[in-house]
């Protein structure tokens, strides 16, 4: 499918526009042309498909949905959004909207009237609701709520009426906007069953629909990636994997979890299924600010578009641009206008190279794993697919390196570079990829 050879960006448009933190639900804002403005840009970065976080009218960061049919109005209107995907597919790039379907904010219209009428109003079925009990806003009631947070407002999903409202809902996107995907937030709270009604609601408007899950442990999920429900779910195994080992100078630990989920072992969780790969996103420190040895960053930008699976950039990191935690997150997701885009122009070219190479390999898109080297600070894998065969190589040490791998010819398809795969030089923080030839 188109999502197995894309290179995913991933947008917070809320942020990536400077949206106010709050919604005073005032007059509409048009920031969309915001988004459109980089278009050419990314094209040239060699993205493919874009992923934008919530941009469905909210009350403050956009998973406090409060109405499924409406764009955001610190954003803009329905109609331009319409046109800024439109203007996506003209330049070949998918779009891919978030979809918050575990729970609501408390301005969402159902839950104003369960608050208001109490046992007068049939919503109350849309909710658990707790009519002896008392929420922190002393709404005289209580609620189920998202992992404690009582300002996201738990669905009852096994209610027909909401299952309508939402499916509805996803109709709606892609038939009056031409959506090519959805990521589902909390993917791993929703159950298997609501998965499958969504697959199945999806399937009546295009069989190539994108559905990925975020699912934020390490436990398995693989049943799930299936026909049937999801296509990819989020890898933040590799994720962990990726920044920790980096940082310590422990590649065993990226190893070993590349060969848990995706060698040809028959213990293996993830063999012929592609996960969504990432390096930072919007929940986690920007990778330029977690990586203790900045000089391994291309490094690990190799990692991420030669291993399993398929690559996505935030936004913004392919300028080094840095931000932790602190500030409810807020630093994670800067305006696009604050960051300095010359900044590091070495990790923009080699994004670029990246996916032009992955997407000219059916072994990075689609082929198997196998690890061939490992030590602590350098490692190399291969992978294969119909007759193509692509071995990595990574340094990450201050001192240079030779790993042998086998005897035979490849060509560098980063460099150019034709040498013997037995002798494969690698200078301090610096990685191949060899097609053999």
């Amino acid at each position: 499918m188109w999502f197995d050879e894309s290179t995913f960006y991933q947008i917070y448009p809320l942020g990536f526009c400077g949206a106010e933190r709050e919604n005073d639900f005032g007059e509409v804002r048009h920031r969309l042309d915001k988004i459109a403005a980089e278009i050419p840009r990314l094209k040239a970065l060699g993205v493919t498909a874009v992923l934008f976080n919530p941009l469905f009218e909210s009350e403050r960061h956009g998973y406090d949905t409060i109405d499924f049919y409406r764009v955001d109005r610190r954003l803009g209107t329905n109609e331009e959004f319409r046109d800024l995907v439109k203007q996506f597919h003209e330049a070949g790039i998918r779009v891919v909207l978030d979809g918050v379907f575990n729970h609501v904010g408390r301005a969402f219209a159902p839950f104003r009237e369960v608050l208001e009428k109490r046992e007068g109003t049939d919503y109350r079925f849309w909710f658990n609701i707790n009519f002896f009990g008392n929420s922190r806003y002393n709404d005289g009631l209580d609620y189920e709520n998202w992992e404690g947070h009582p300002e996201l407002v738990k669905l009852r999903l096994d209610n027909w009426d909401v299952q309508k409202y939402l499916m509805d809902a996803v109709r709606f996107w892609i038939s009056e906007f031409g959506i090519d995907g959805l990521r589902l937030d909390v993917c791993y709270l929703l159950p298997p069953w609501f998965m499958e009604l969504l697959r199945r609601t999806v399937r009546e408007c295009r069989e190539d629909f994108f559905l990925v899950g975020e699912v934020i442990h390490c436990g398995n999920f693989q049943q799930n990636i299936s026909p049937e429900r999801l296509d990819s779910i989020t890898n933040y195994e590799c994720f962990k994997g990726m920044v920790s080992a980096f940082n310590c100078d422990n590649l065993f630990e990226i190893e070993s979890s590349l060969t848990r989920l995706f060698s040809s072992q028959p213990w293996a969780l993830y063999t012929g299924k592609r996960m969504l790969n990432f390096v930072d996103n919007h929940d986690v420190v920007r990778v330029y600010t977690a990586l203790k040895e900045k000089r391994n960053l291309l490094n690990l930008y190799t990692l991420l578009f030669t291993m399993p699976g398929i690559p996505c950039v935030y936004y913004g990191s392919e300028f080094g641009a840095e931000g932790d935690k602190s500030d409810l997150d807020y630093k994670l997701r800067p305006c696009i206008d604050a960051l300095d885009k010359s900044a590091h122009p070495e990790i923009s070219e080699r994004i670029a190279l990246l996916s032009k190479i992955r997407q000219g390999s059916r072994a990075l898109c689609y082929g198997t794993y196998a690890k061939t080297t490992i030590m602590n600070r350098n490692f190399s894998f291969v992978r294969e697919a119909d007759g193509e065969k692509i071995i990595v190589a990574i340094n990450i040490a201050d001192t240079d390196c030779t790993i042998r791998v086998e005897e035979a010819e490849g060509t560098d398809l980063l460099t150019g570079q034709v040498r013997n795969l037995n002798d494969i030089y690698l200078p301090p923080f610096t990685a191949s990829i060899y097609r053999r030839n």
